[in-house]
């Protein structure tokens, strides 16, 4: 029933498709079956005609690695599902004509066209359609959809609690006991074609091994396959993903090839997922994809250079109980030699477990290093606050505030001093909202030595073997044995 063979209304849109061949692959990357599926051409459609809302969320990465964490205290198991032929699970709430797919068109009624009772591959609406549906079914059997996340349910049943994580068609579910578990998959695979693939190994092209230890996430194979891409598998290492002098601008002559630029930068992007030690390496090449030149293309291959010699390293999830947060906030005060706005920085742990981070350029232009250090403590807190409401959602809430750590004093005394002074003014929003959360008793903004200051990673590039300290402090590190 996922479509009727009917006669062409006169004046619809009549949506094509293709066949689509893919190898798909093991986490090793060797070969696991071969596969086809028939896609429609999404840009075919018609905005308000063929389709209208088209977003659907899925769920953060620093959602993952808090629900990874409190399984791995708790001891919970950990298993992966993934839903065969997900969208074609979702109900359309639109009217869509498509052609009959070549090879299989009715010979008899060879001038007819389908109409689309479920959403296919390809369609704009086809993921949103799918999510509607899969949520509306975990809300009928008791989850309830977090609202941290829209793509994390929590489902509980006397002292019995599971946890699911939902990305496309890509499931990751955790619960307090095996029974418990074994009774949400039935239910789940009641409604929907769903293979259980057993203890969590290999999520999103993330590789998942587990340990006495804890977990260790790697993306191996994928820095592997970036570096081929790039023509890069052979290259000679470096010991860092940027030099000290690592501040790109505009100059240069344009690359040759833009959209390859264009592509392994995205490619890096995700690899961020679990190689924080690049995290601000690529947040420096992405600035300029509108407009590569020679000298961010040269920055570029430096990171590549530098994953040739660490495609073994990941990140690392501790079996440690989830205390608290703690967050390591910095700025590089006025750093781009272009506009002279600043890099903000920040590394969140629960635990001793590295949960979320980001190096991002701010958008404003800040008039002393204390307000550039001041901007990074807000956007740490605004990370920290939600995280916290996070835990609260998960029944896990934090026994006391949360440390937020910054090098500079005059930034830690604007957090918590009620005198509005002239000079503060033009960061009067962050200042209110940081001193309200200190008031609350939720944060506490306290000085730490430049040498502890971890997330100076994320701003700035650092010598070898300051980087290579911070970084395992980030527990970034080889596989445990």
């Amino acid at each position: 029933d996922t479509w009727s063979l009917v006669s062409r209304p006169p004046g619809v849109n009549v949506v094509t498709g293709k066949w689509i061949f893919r190898h798909k692959l093991h986490a090793d990357g060797s070969l696991d079956r071969y596969k086809a599926r028939w896609v429609l051409r999404g840009f075919t459609q018609r905005p308000g005609l063929d389709y209208d809302e088209t977003f659907s969320p899925v769920v953060k990465p620093a959602t993952v690695r808090v629900i990874l964490s409190l399984a791995l205290s708790q001891d919970w198991p950990i298993h992966q599902l993934d839903v065969k032929n997900a969208f074609l699970h979702g109900t359309l709430e639109e009217t869509v004509y498509c052609v009959q797919p070549t090879g299989f068109v009715d010979s008899s009624r060879p001038g007819l066209v389908c109409r689309l009772n479920k959403s296919l591959y390809g369609l704009k609406q086809a993921p949103r359609a799918w999510h509607h549906r899969f949520a509306s079914y975990l809300a009928s059997i008791g989850f309830v959809e977090t609202k941290s996340d829209s793509s994390l349910f929590i489902y509980r049943r006397g002292s019995d609690t599971a946890y699911l994580l939902l990305y496309v068609d890509d499931i990751v579910l955790t619960a307090s006991s095996a029974q418990f578990l074994r009774q949400v998959i039935e239910a789940l695979q009641r409604e929907f074609a769903m293979t259980d693939m057993g203890q969590l190994h290999h999520f999103l092209g993330i590789s998942v091994t587990r340990s006495a230890k804890g977990l260790f996430l790697s993306q191996r194979q994928y820095t592997l396959e970036i570096l081929v891409r790039a023509g890069m598998s052979a290259c000679k290492p470096c010991s860092t993903p940027v030099d000290l002098h690592s501040k790109l601008s505009e100059d240069g002559t344009p690359v040759s090839d833009a959209t390859q630029y264009r592509s392994l930068a995205g490619a890096l992007q995700y690899l961020t997922f679990t190689r924080p030690d690049i995290a601000f390496a690529v947040q420096q090449i992405c600035l300029y994809m509108h407009d590569p030149r020679e000298p961010h293309l040269a920055a570029l291959k430096r990171i590549l250079r530098y994953l040739q010699g660490t495609t073994t390293l990941g990140l690392t999830l501790r079996r440690s109980p989830p205390t608290e947060l703690v967050v390591y906030t910095d700025a590089d005060w006025a750093g781009c030699p272009d506009t002279r706005r600043s890099t903000s920085g920040y590394a969140v742990f629960l635990g001793d477990n590295l949960v979320s981070w980001s190096s991002k350029r701010q958008h404003t232009v800040s008039r002393s290093s204390a307000e550039a250090e001041y901007h990074a403590v807000a956007n740490g807190v605004a990370e920290a606050t939600w995280l916290r409401q996070l835990l609260i959602e998960l029944q896990r809430p934090p026994c006391r505030a949360t440390l937020v750590y910054c090098d500079n004093v005059s930034a830690v005394y604007l957090s918590s001093n009620p005198v509005q002074h002239q000079r503060t003014k033009h960061v009067e929003i962050d200042l209110h909202f940081v001193r309200e959360k200190v008031a609350l008793g939720h944060v506490r903004v306290l000085h730490v030595p430049t040498t502890s200051q971890y997330a100076d990673v994320f701003t700035k590039g650092l010598p070898t073997s300051l980087f290579q300290e911070f970084r395992s402090s980030l527990t970034v590190s080889d596989a445990p044995d």
